[in-house]
Order: C-alpha cells, then sequence, then structure tokens
C-alpha cells in the first residue's frame, strides 16, 4: 500500500521541519546551492536565449512575448539583476540576429541544460543516493527537463498573455456577463503557481537517481519548495529597494552579485525542498512503508551509521 507524502512519514510538521534543517546542515544544502549558482549563471543567458528564439519560431515575431517574459522576470528578480540580465540578451541578440540564435538552437539547449545537471547532483547528495545512470542518460534527462521546463514557462506566458482575450471573446459570444472575465484574471495565477509546482515537481521527480517512485503531481517539498522561492524572491528584492549597500560597496560589480545572490537563493529553496520529501521519506521507511524501501532510500538510522 502506498503513503502519501502529505502524512509525512508519520511525523508533525514541527518535527519534520527539525530534521529538515538537520539534514540542510548535514548535507551542505547552503554550500550546494552556492555551486549551484554558479551553473546557474553560466546557463541563465543560455536558457533565455533558447525561450526567446523557441517563441519566434513558434509564433513569429517573438518581441511581444519577449517583452512580457521579461517584465514578468523583473517581478521576482531585484532591479539591478534584472537591468544587467535585460542589458546583456540586449546586446547578445543584437550582435547575434534572431537567424543565428534559432540555428543555434540545439547549442543553446545543450548549455541551458547545464544548469539542471549541476541540479540533478545535488538533489542526489539531497536523497542520499549514488548516480548509477551513464553520462549520456543523465545529459539527456537534463536536456529533456530543460525543454519541459520551457514547454510551462511559455505555457504559462500565453495563459496570462492571451488568457483575458480568450475569456474576453467567449463572454462577448455566449453572454456570460462580466463577471467571468473578472473571475478568470482572477483565477489565472493560481494556474500560473501550479505551473510552478509541476515545474519544482518535474525536477524532484526526475533529476535524482530514484528507483520506482510514483508520480505525484503535488508533493510537500516542490509545494514548499515554490513557496520559499517567491518569499526570498520578494523578501530579497524589499531588501535591496531600502537597503541597496551593494553598489556603493562594490561598484559596477553590485549588479553581478546582486544575481549570483538571487541565483543562490534559488538554488536553496530547490534544495531545501527535495530535503522535505527526502526525509519524509525517511520517516516512512523508518516506519515500514513499503515504497519508501523499496526506492533505496536510507532510513534515520541509517544516517547515524554513515555519519
Amino acid at each position: 500500500m502506498k503513503t502519501s507524502l502529505w502524512k509525512l512519514g508519520g511525523m508533525s510538521w514541527g518535527a519534520l521541519a527539525k530534521r529538515v534543517w538537520a539534514e540542510t546542515n548535514a548535507d551542505d544544502v547552503f554550500g550546494r546551492a552556492a555551486q549551484l549558482a554558479y551553473y546557474f549563471l553560466l546557463a541563465l543567458f543560455p536558457l533565455l536565449i533558447f525561450l526567446t528564439a523557441t517563441l519566434g519560431m513558434m509564433l513569429g515575431s517573438g518581441d511581444g512575448l519577449r517583452t512580457a517574459l521579461f517584465n514578468y522576470l523583473s517581478q521576482v528578480m531585484p532591479g539591478s539583476a534584472f537591468q544587467l540580465v535585460d542589458t546583456t540578451m540586449g546586446e547578445i541578440t543584437g550582435a547575434s540576429g534572431a537567424g543565428k540564435l534559432s540555428f543555434g538552437l540545439l547549442a543553446t539547449l545543450w548549455a541551458a541544460s547545464n544548469g539542471l545537471g549541476a541540479i540533478t547532483e545535488a538533489l542526489n547528495v539531497a536523497y542520499d543516493l549514488e548516480e548509477t545512470r551513464p553520462w549520456w542518460k543523465r545529459r539527456l534527462v537534463a536536456i529533456v527537463l530543460t525543454v519541459a521546463l520551457s514547454v510551462l514557462v511559455i505555457t504559462a506566458l500565453l495563459l496570462v498573455l492571451l488568457g483575458g482575450r480568450v475569456a474576453d471573446g467567449l463572454a462577448a459570444h455566449y453572454q456570460l456577463g462580466e463577471f467571468f472575465p473578472i473571475a478568470w484574471r482572477i483565477l489565472q495565477w493560481p494556474i500560473v503557481f501550479a505551473f510552478m509546482v509541476l515545474s519544482f515537481a518535474l525536477i524532484y521527480y526526475f533529476a535524482p537517481d530514484l528507483k520506482d517512485q510514483d508520480w505525484k503531481w503535488l508533493t510537500p517539498g516542490s509545494l514548499i519548495g515554490v513557496v520559499l522561492w517567491l518569499l526570498v524572491s520578494f523578501g530579497f528584492k524589499a531588501y535591496l529597494h531600502f537597503f541597496n549597500s551593494y553598489s556603493t560597496t562594490y561598484g559596477s560589480l553590485g549588479a553581478v552579485i546582486i544575481l549570483m545572490l538571487w541565483l543562490y537563493l534559488t538554488g536553496a529553496a530547490i534544495l531545501i525542498g527535495s530535503e522535505i520529501n527526502s526525509e519524509i521519506e525517511n520517516a516512512a521507511a523508518a516506519a515500514g512503508a513499503p515504497d519508501a524501501k523499496e526506492r533505496g532510500e536510507k532510513s534515520p538510522d541509517d544516517h547515524k551509521q554513515a555519519a
């Protein structure tokens, strides 16, 4: 019989928080988040190029959607970090041209997948797993995940940008009244949030070398990971709005440092979410849940022996 992760392996939320904090320190999550920030920085611009080129190939002129994509990105990223990304992307696309970017789409995709490749290694540590897949399979998983996440981003973007027009058209055609478009504008944000949770769930399911696991649309780790990422992103952005001393201290390097800090917080949120799922699975294994044991995950006693 399969055990739901939402039962927390028989633990309370407080006990889970203590175990996650202990494993976060034991697995050096914050140190690995710093490593992820480096790989994210190298993969960020190829990913944005891949997204904008894909938008152009799918929808013709992607300038409007590209602008919208960057507008929504600016709402999450710190201001100076976004300005750095926006300026750099403008220089890249201006120098390369749309044709060259589309021609180099596969090379761009390969570079963009490096970030997910780094996530794979970090998640294996979080789940206490030893990687057994050959390098080509790990790279293929990273590429497929990059494409899947890109599709989710584009779909969410289209829902936000075009959903309102569709709702207005349906309301006018079927005489649904003014309430329907308003309801859609409210409903679209929970849908976008669901896409973000699904993105985390895909990463947690496919990236680590887990065996015989069952797909779950929503897990405590993916939900808390997304909420944590949003909180630290908006919190860091608000902090910099009132107390931004990086530009004064570091000059022109301040924007780069802020971008790296935001990527660091992003990596930490992803890894903490995986630690939550891992600890729930470990508690379930210790309590005798067969599905957790079959995946070969370690129990708390195994952690003590390893230490």
